[in-house]
Order: structure tokens, then C-alpha cells, then sequence
């Protein structure tokens, strides 16, 4: 997958390379001047990208380094079994079959050969970000050898890739009608079946999605 360096122009949404930790700090530049952290980022109706037309991402990061965010409600065909299989852990024989069968959300085009795990806070991992006191984001596996062993985040979103954007990148996209944003709600984040996320999120503005229109706005 082609990737571009932060600051330069993107060909499409969600693209942004990070280095190999994207918690990792680089050079500080000036604040934004609008910080959507725990906030969804809802895909007009209109969008017609092929990754992220359709979706809710969750921003876990806003930055004067740029957004890191995860796609919420985009399902790959791989379980959480299957994930542990690819990286050499063997899960607990009492684990709960709820989460061996959980599917795994594609999160974004940006190390899609990564896991990425959206949970409730509580235990420590050594790559990790608090982003509220209900939703933590980590890069490290010390959290799915935790999940393996059964004493993993009470709720939990994995994914494979994040979506990242540039320093005024969204903003960009948002002034052209490409998503609407409002303050992100946990229960859709962990407890809202992914089928139903899109609709539960636009019902977070106040109305019918069906009855939007290809406009842009804010919440």
C-alpha cells in the first residue's frame, strides 16, 4: 500500500503514515484549531470512497500532528481466534467462545498488517492511550496476550489498521462535505451490534439519516 508522509498531500482519506508506533511523538507544530478526539467521524451518505464510504470511525487522537482514528463498524473475515493463531498465541481453553468468535474490524489503510485494540481502560499496556475515563486505545500486543489469557479489557474493539490524516487534512475533508462529526458515545463503540452502528451514530445529530441530505455539519 502506498503511504505519504505527514504534511504532504493525500490521495485519499485515512491514509497517513506514522512510524512504527503511531503513539509515538514527533516534532510538535501548531495546535489545531479543532480537536475531534472521542469524537465519530460519520461518512456522508454521498461518499462514494471504497474504504471508508459507509463508515463510523472513532478518533482516538487529534493532534497539531494530525488524526489517528479507527473504523468501527467494518468487519474483516477474520475472528479473534484466527488473529491469535497469526501471532502465535494460544488462548486460555476457558475462554469465553464470545470472544474466540469475535470478528476483527478493519480499522483503517494505514499497517493494515497490525492489531490495534479500542478498550476500556484499566490495566497497563505498554503502548497505550487513555483518550476518556471509557475508551483507551493500545498498539502493543501485551494486550491480546492478556485477552489470550482471559484477564483482557472488560470490552474491547480489535482492529487491523488505523486511519490517520495530516495536519489539516479532515478538516479539509470535513469542509467538503466528506463526514459529520459529534461526540462519540462508548455503548456504540462496544455494545451496539456493527450492522447498526452507522444509523446509531447518525441518531447521535438528532435525526433520520435517511433524511439526509449530501450537506456537512457538526454536532
Amino acid at each position: 500500500m502506498k503511504k505519504t508522509k505527514a504534511g504532504h498531500a493525500l490521495p485519499a482519506p485515512g491514509r497517513l503514515q506514522e512510524p512504527d508506533d503511531p503513539l509515538a511523538p514527533v516534532a510538535a507544530k501548531d495546535a489545531p484549531a479543532l480537536n475531534l478526539a472521542n469524537h465519530f467521524l460519520i461518512a456522508m451518505p454521498a461518499m462514494q470512497d471504497p474504504v471508508f464510504g459507509g463508515t463510523v470511525v472513532y478518533v482516538c487522537e487529534h493532534n497539531e500532528n494530525g488524526v489517528l482514528g479507527v473504523v468501527i463498524n467494518k468487519p474483516t473475515d477474520m475472528t479473534m481466534q484466527v488473529l491469535f493463531e497469526r501471532i502465535d498465541l494460544e488462548p486460555a481453553p476457558n475462554l469465553a467462545p464470545a470472544i474466540v468468535d469475535e470478528p476483527i474490524m478493519f480499522g483503517g489503510p494505514v499497517q493494515d498488517d497490525r492489531g490495534f485494540v479500542l478498550h476500556t481502560p484499566g490495566a497497563r499496556y505498554s503502548s497505550s492511550l487513555t483518550v476518556t475515563d471509557d475508551v483507551a486505545f493500545t498498539t502493543s500486543i501485551d494486550v491480546l496476550e492478556a485477552v489470550a489469557r482471559g484477564a483482557g479489557p472488560e470490552r474491547m474493539l480489535v482492529s487491523i489498521g488505523y486511519s490517520g490524516w495530516s495536519p489539516g487534512q479532515l478538516e479539509d475533508e470535513i469542509s467538503r462535505n466528506g463526514w459529520l462529526t459529534v461526540g462519540a458515545d462508548a455503548h456504540i463503540l462496544f455494545e451496539v451490534p456493527v450492522e447498526e452502528r452507522y444509523f446509531a451514530a447518525m441518531k447521535l445529530l438528532g435525526f433520520d439519516p435517511l433524511m439526509l441530505a449530501s450537506e456537512a455539519g457538526h454536532a
